[in-house]
């Protein structure tokens, strides 16, 4: 049971409010937004999801840079209401099509229907957009998805004003196409976030690959649908090798580590043929999650050394290899370290060839051919040391005060796992090549030569965790 229900931009405007039971006073968008931007309790500069704030209860989840935010006195389950408040912002992005702050305001009355269908006097009665369309009468204006909006891994297919096949995918499932037609279409995103620590040297000490198959539905009359994994799946270690490649390509065995699935897929021939079968509802939802640590190859390799370079200054000599495919670009790059306290001045240099943006105090880079080779130097603050104590904090703390070297990035249509998708069979079937991890096809059940099957499928692979020690 929760008292309020709110959404704040990163600026802390309240763009959408609903208060339920008249529990908890109306300032409450205030007081989170400002625990929130200045929390520095516990030794942590993040706020946690959940905490308490004079008997309050506040839950917040972060999409797409908006703060979706419950409240409540009484005593809930976390996990509940964090779950109630992800199935709310996908239900609003199933309407919308563009989650996004521009979208929430031109469409404030469906918001609002929405909320008061899902949630009434505080009590869930239902986060499934195929329920809702029975009870939610208001047309949403379609916002065209900007690229300086974070539209999720949709928004990654834009390219200017020409739009790829897929990027339909961001349209509400409820508008119909220009003209009244329905469209009969229902798309697959592969979406792999990566973990990866390396050594200074540039040797891989942990890695972990955390994917979503998702789909999102726009077929009428809830056809069932069977979608076919490759064949060496198998779920769990069970005391084998990871290193056991059994393929005739070298590719090896896909081991997962675990997996869990949508409420609607049936796993009856999931054992003797690797086949989920489904009937999607209507909007956008995970087909299956799945986590591996099975050895792969990641897209940068990163190599941090750090170095002593006079009475005054150290250097860090920092390399990044991309190690994917010429005709594949990265973008959305960041490279960042931390620098000890007592740093006066830094200065950094590119190795000749590369290509770099200035971007804070290191760089953003945007290229993904070419090996970044650079130096980053500086200066210490000797004011109050003498030389024995400089030499002490040069050589002994600078490591432990330096870094690690992080990097985020974005790369469409890649897979860390090596998915990949062929030219389909002729029909209403999605096919792929036989690599590690492999969509073999989807198949709709239901004849019908209304729909419009496409050549691929998408793929996004983001960085979640990649550092280096120095």
């Amino acid at each position: 049971m929760i008292s309020q229900f709110f959404v704040l931009s990163q600026r802390g405007d309240n763009i959408v409010f609903r208060d339920y039971r008249g529990e908890v006073k109306k300032e409450t968008a205030e007081i989170f937004f400002r625990k929130v931007k200045f929390w520095k309790e516990d030794g942590q500069e993040e706020a946690p999801p959940v905490f308490n704030v004079d008997g309050v209860n506040y839950f917040h989840v972060k999409v797409v840079g908006l703060l979706f935010v419950a409240t409540t006195r009484v005593n809930v389950s976390p996990s509940l209401v964090l779950e109630l408040l992800q199935r709310i912002a996908r239900v609003i992005k199933d309407y919308l099509g563009v989650l996004n702050e521009d979208s929430l305001r031109r469409n404030f009355v469906l918001v609002y229907e929405l909320l008061d269908e899902v949630i009434d006097f505080g009590y869930v009665q239902t986060t499934s957009t195929e329920v809702l369309k029975s009870y939610v009468f208001n047309e949403p204006i379609v916002v065209e998805g900007s690229h300086l909006s974070p539209l999720g891994p949709a928004g990654l297919f834009m390219q200017g004003t020409k739009r790829m096949p897929g990027t339909a995918v961001t349209k509400s499932v409820v508008a119909n196409d220009p003209g009244g037609r329905k469209r009969e279409e229902i798309f697959v995103d592969i979406i792999e976030k990566i973990s990866i620590t390396f050594s200074s040297s540039g040797y891989i000490l942990t890695s972990e690959i955390d994917g979503t198959i998702q789909m999102k539905s726009y077929l009428t009359g809830n056809p069932e649908i069977r979608l076919a994994l490759n064949d060496d799946l198998s779920i769990g270690r069970g005391g084998g090798s990871v290193y056991d490649y059994r393929s005739s390509l070298g590719s090896g065995a896909v081991i997962l580590d675990d997996c869990n699935f949508h409420e609607s897929v049936r796993l009856d021939s999931f054992e003797a043929d690797k086949t989920l079968t489904l009937v999607p509802p209507d909007g956008e939802f995970p087909v299956m999650n799945y986590r591996m640590t099975q050895e792969f190859k990641p897209p940068f390799r990163i190599n941090a050394l750090i170095e002593e370079a006079g009475a005054l200054k150290a250097e860090v000599i920092l390399k990044v290899y991309a190690e994917f495919p010429s005709n594949i670009s990265a973008n959305t790059i960041v490279v960042q370290m931390p620098l000890p306290n007592y740093t006066m001045r830094a200065s950094f240099e590119l190795e000749p060839g590369a290509v770099a943006q200035n971007c804070w105090g290191i760089r953003t880079y945007t290229t993904s051919q070419a090996n970044i080779f650079t130096r980053i130097t500086w200066y210490g603050d000797v004011i109050g040391l003498n030389r024995a104590a400089l030499n002490i904090s040069l050589g002994g703390n600078i490591t432990k005060e330096s870094g690690p070297v992080s990097m985020t990035f974005t790369i469409p249509m890649y897979n860390a796992s090596k998915l990949q998708v062929t030219n389909p069979h002729k029909g209403n079937v999605y096919s792929t090549t036989e690599l590690p991890i492999e969509v073999k096809y989807l198949q709709i059940a239901k004849k019908s030569g209304t729909y419009n099957p496409y050549r691929w499928v998408r793929y996004v692979t983001l960085a979640n965790s990649y550092v280096a020690r120095l």
